[in-house]
């Protein structure tokens, strides 16, 4: 069986951080995702879909999403149900987050790259959360291995010898 969703979009409003009797944050957020396609007005509609991620990943999405920034959530559908005050039984949707990736800066003039902050499963909690020179320090030895000098594959003026049997079809 097989329970995947992968969303692209913009938060409909600030995060909402909580944390249960245990101190374990969980963050609550809604996700405007447009359609692929427009109605008969032409006009293009979105779906509001609320996602819900614990721990470490929670606190940073409440630090540094806001209202209208851009992200990236993979997880799963969950549906869970409860007894509301008046007695009838309420159904709730969500998608529970696995990651959650920072589409845009956190400022228009601070540069760019993408921030992933992975749940249970991962260890990738580094990035802005506190160090920032380990961040830094990341983008910089990033930057060098994209310089074209270092590339392995480019062309140095040299033939290079592949025989047959070394090919893969």
């Amino acid at each position: 069986m097989l329970n995947r969703v992968i969303l692209v979009g913009r938060l409909t409003k600030d995060p909402e951080l909580r944390y249960t009797p245990n101190g374990v944050a969980v963050a609550n957020f809604t996700l405007a995702v447009n359609r692929a396609f427009t109605n008969q007005q032409g006009e293009r509609e979105a779906d509001f879909i609320n996602c819900v991620i614990w721990r470490k990943p929670a606190e940073n999405v409440a630090n540094f999403l806001k209202k209208g920034s851009l992200a990236g959530v993979d997880g799963r559908v969950q549906t869970r149900s409860y007894d509301n005050n008046q007695g009838q039984r309420v159904y709730v949707t969500e998608v529970m987050a696995e990651s959650v990736q920072f589409l845009e800066p956190k400022n228009a003039n601070a540069g760019g790259g993408q921030q992933q902050y992975q749940s249970q499963g991962g260890n990738n909690f580094g990035g802005p959360s506190g160090d920032r020179g380990y961040g830094q320090q990341q983008q910089q030895q990033s930057q060098k291995r994209n310089n074209f000098n270092d590339d392995p594959f480019a062309n140095d003026g040299t033939p290079i010898d592949i025989s047959d049997d070394d090919l893969p079809f």
